[in-house]
């Protein structure tokens, strides 16, 4: 079994992305097929986790999309790296150690770029402190099917930050939200390609 490695230069709509993910988790459940990772963008879309509240919902002018993950409502756009996968989880089941994989992958990334961050015990994601202030930099948001895991993980690096302000993102109220180009001004044009290197090593441990 081996990983495909997909990186997407044209935003992919959202729902083709899902519904992509979905049929690849059949085709490595049913066949044996191979793995994934995906790297992409999305035009702007606020989508739901399953465990999402309406009071998280700031703006009602906006339209939500629904869907299967895990968490609660957050923004994709322009100048956020999408990193989606479908990968077998079924030799070591063990979920917590593939979400600390997920943590130190983009920890590991951002450090690269002398960015420090790190994971919340109390609330999923990859942080950076701004003074005295937490501010989220990189979302996750995962599903396991049959002990494949599917969806992913969003890192901010030029997006519009305003845009957070019509929802609760992630459902955390007294938390903000920062991306890359905020924290230091610099080239990020080569952070998914080591991104993906980081994900794929730290998949082997």
């Amino acid at each position: 079994m081996s990983i495909e490695i997909k990186k997407s230069i044209k935003p992919i709509n959202y729902f083709d992305a899902i519904n992509a993910l979905e049929t690849r988790l059949k085709e490595l459940y049913e066949y044996n097929g191979d793995e994934l990772i995906w790297t992409l963008e999305h035009n702007e879309v606020f989508t739901a986790g399953t465990s999402y509240k309406e009071n998280e919902i700031i703006d009602k002018s906006i339209k939500i999309l629904e869907t299967n993950r895990g968490g609660k409502i957050t923004y994709h756009g322009p100048g956020q790296l999408i990193c989606y996968f479908v990968l077998d989880l079924r030799k070591k089941k063990d979920i917590r150690k593939f979400i600390n994989i997920i943590e130190n992958t983009i920890i590991e990334t951002l450090k690269f770029y002398k960015i420090e961050s790190f994971p919340d015990k109390n609330n999923i994601g990859i942080w950076y402190k701004d003074k005295n202030e937490l501010k989220k930099i990189a979302a996750i948001g995962i599903r396991v099917s049959k002990w494949i895991a599917y969806h992913g993980f969003a890192i901010n690096i030029d997006n519009d930050l305003e845009n957070y302000k019509k929802i609760i993102p992630c459902g955390i109220s007294d938390k903000g939200v920062t991306n890359l180009k905020s924290i230091i001004d610099q080239d990020y044009s080569n952070l998914s390609d080591k991104l993906i290197k980081n994900f794929i090593s730290n998949l082997k441990m």
